[in-house]
């Protein structure tokens, strides 16, 4: 939630978000999120194979500070999806996937999550925007 309150809530000139006016000094919360080849890859590939649904992943890496995540492997995890909506439905395969991936020595943890729109382009819903703000990772 932190992350998304410095990402939008300076915004100048946004009604209800408390930052300063548009007279004010405006903040630098931009952040950076670095995604491998091959992390961009599988997605690319996953959201292809997916379609007409939407499909949805988890995103390994690392924070490297308060402002940039490294991306660097990405993977499918059993989901449930329409047209418009997808929604994990596995939680025990995510835990074993993390398990089996501190066993092989990979020290990536979870940085976030990807899903498809397919047929509507690249957007945040306000659903999506829900979600992350309370992400615990």
């Amino acid at each position: 939630m932190d992350r998304l309150q410095r990402i939008f809530g300076n915004l100048p000139g946004l009604p209800g978000q408390g930052g300063p006016g548009a007279d004010g000094p405006l903040v630098d919360t931009a952040e950076k999120v670095h995604i491998s080849s091959l992390a961009l890859l599988k997605m690319l590939k996953h959201g292809r194979a997916g379609v007409p649904m939407e499909v949805m992943g988890l995103m390994l890496g690392e924070f490297v500070d308060d402002y940039t995540v490294n991306c660097i492997d990405v993977f499918a995890m059993p989901q449930s999806g329409t047209g418009v909506s997808v929604e994990a439905v596995d939680p025990v395969f995510q835990m074993k996937m993390l398990e089996m991936l501190k066993q092989t020595g990979r020290a990536e943890m979870v940085v976030g999550w990807y899903h498809s729109h397919p047929g509507f382009g690249c957007w945040l819903s306000g659903w999506t925007l829900f979600r992350v703000s309370r992400a615990k990772w």
